[in-house]
């Protein structure tokens, strides 16, 4: 039996993989082989077999430069289709890696070469796009130099690749979440519980609060599918337990590239002790924005800055969204010498606010979000009383009331403004050079649904074997609105084309993943520039087979 304890930190021990350096290369390096395999591997002190590419975990870093041509040929010794997919890369459709759109897939001992020019720079990652071999350990990160140099000076230059670990196989994760969508969930109420909400909002605001709950048949501790009770969460390959390090010099400005290579996890980062400049998102530069934390949610990626101005180390804290867990390295003068790792924050609890219900009770926080959006869906508007009567059952809730909330820092988060921290927000994020787009040719809402009791997921009630797909013409330009019906974050990521997110300034942020809170709605615009059929899906690898649609541009 492995402990609680053996899973939250892991062991003192390193995997049985190839040691995995996190110094981005020295050089870029345009022609590559990759071999995915099977490899022991001991988290826990359990041995399991793990999926690598090149015998490491994670994947070998990959650095590139702008303008260049790069070949990678893949290998696959596993006994099953595999496939390679290179997330936020701009690229041919038969490029990109996705079986059963451009592309059949890699059989089972043979071999694929990707060819694609680079037309970007920026952090970005690689990964499978077969089965759930991104979930155990298909995935590294992508360097790649802007052409004409960096514009931010730096001494190091560091990837922070963070991820969840389960020595439980894929497959029985589903199943367990299958028959009971709760299985990971131990941040239940308790009576304690019930006792503290009474004494601070009174008996019938407790009772009503609970009753709701119970109608919708819905946890407000839902904050993951999947948590630390079954993950081990890693930064860069390296339990909790072991601690990844990354060497410094007092004075020195270094650059940390993260990336959450997650398939289930969104995590909140900080460094006590140090403030971050954030200077990228998704690969692409923005105006510097200096934060205390940052949520980072499945598959997006963000560049800082910090600049430590004592001889200590300072710890690189990732926790869990809802708690159970975290990943930690350490930014350290030496070798061996550790942070202290701070104490995880408490368990969050989902509001009104996420159910996108109108605001209650001192609730309403960032309710308000920025921009200029229209649209109304007041149509879906229902009492918690008879929200799932009328609902088919595929879906067991709608949100009544969702609203643009950019800077909303979500749930768990919304508290630390009262305590002097800032959180990034999408409304933060500016890009460089403001545009001035075209008005849209048209405009796309879509719904994200789901049934939680039956973990069922969804686009507008649909799953994506009985959905048609989303026919676009090269040239348009698409207006795309997402509205989260759900209680979950969806980290919704677009294949072969930009995401201009809509900010209200014109300096729209460019993204490849977007993060639709839960309860909310959110607008991004696409400029269809990109011929093929291209994937269109939630990031949360055990939601994707269901909430995910073909984009076919012709």
């Amino acid at each position: 039996m492995i402990s609680r304890r053996q899973f939250v930190t892991g062991l003192g021990l390193s995997p049985l993989v190839s040691p995995w350096v996190a110094a981005v290369p020295s050089k870029p390096l345009n022609n590559m082989r990759l071999s995915i395999g099977e490899q022991t591997v001991n988290f826990t002190g359990a041995s399991r077999t793990a999926t690598t590419i090149n015998g490491s975990l994670p994947a070998p870093v990959l650095r590139w430069k702008e303008g260049d041509l790069v070949t990678i040929d893949v290998s696959n010794h596993l006994t099953q289709m595999s496939a390679i997919h290179w997330h936020g890369i701009i690229l041919p459709a038969n490029m990109d890696g996705v079986p059963g759109l451009s592309f059949n897939g890699i059989a089972p001992g043979r071999s694929y070469r990707y060819q694609f020019t680079l037309n970007q720079s920026g952090t970005y990652w690689y990964h499978s796009h077969a089965g759930f071999q991104e979930q155990t350990g298909v995935y590294g990160a992508i360097v790649i130099d802007p052409k004409d140099g960096d514009s931010h000076r730096v001494d190091r230059d560091y990837v922070v690749l963070l991820s969840d670990w389960s020595d439980e196989k894929p497959h029985r994760i589903l199943q367990n979440l299958r028959k009971n969508s709760h299985f990971y969930n131990r941040s239940k109420r308790t009576l304690g519980d019930i006792r503290n909400d009474i004494a601070m909002k009174g008996r019938r605001q407790t009772l009503q609060d609970r009753r709701m709950w119970n109608q919708m048949r819905m946890q407000d501790s839902d904050i993951s599918d999947v948590t630390g009770f079954t993950y081990t969460y890693l930064m860069n390959g390296a339990t909790p337990a072991v601690g990844w390090e990354a060497l410094f010099n007092k004075g020195e400005r270094i650059k940390l590239r993260f990336i959450n290579a997650s398939a289930m996890t969104f995590f909140d980062l900080r460094i006590p002790g140090l403030d971050m400049k954030v200077i990228a998102s998704d690969g692409q530069n923005l105006h510097p924005v200096t934060v205390d934390d940052i949520r980072l949610g499945a598959a997006e990626t963000v560049d800082v800055i910090v600049e430590p101005t004592d001889a200590s180390p300072y710890a690189i804290f990732a926790q869990a969204i809802d708690r159970s867990g975290y990943a930690i390295g350490h930014l350290t003068p030496s070798t061996g010498q550790k942070a202290e790792a701070p104490i995880l924050d408490p368990v969050p609890r989902l509001t009104h606010v996420d159910m996108g219900m109108s605001s209650h009770k001192g609730e309403r926080g960032h309710h308000e979000g920025h921009g200029h959006h229209g649209g109304h869906h007041g149509h879906h508007r229902q009492s918690s009383a008879n929200r799932l009567e009328k609902l088919p059952p595929n879906i067991d809730m709608r949100a009544e009331s969702p609203q643009y909330r950019l800077d909303d820092p979500g749930v768990g988060l919304r508290h630390l403004a009262a305590e002097g921290r800032k959180v990034l927000t999408y409304a933060d994020m500016a890009r460089l050079d403001p545009i001035n787009p075209k008005d849209p040719d048209r405009e796309i809402t879509m719904h994200l649904t789901g049934n939680m009791e039956r973990y069922l997921w969804s686009i507008d009630g649909v799953p994506y074997h009985d959905a048609d797909p989303l026919l676009w013409s090269y040239g348009e330009r698409v207006r795309i609105t997402f509205v989260n019906d759900t209680m979950m974050n969806h980290p919704m990521h677009l294949h072969g084309m930009w995401s201009e997110l809509e900010t209200g300034h014109d300096h729209l942020p460019m993204k490849h993943t977007v993060v639709v809170q839960p309860g909310a709605k959110i607008s991004y615009q696409v400029q269809v520039d990109a011929y093929g059929k291209w994937a269109y899906h939630c990031h949360m690898l055990y939601h994707m087979m269901d909430m995910f649609r073909e984009v076919h541009v012709t």
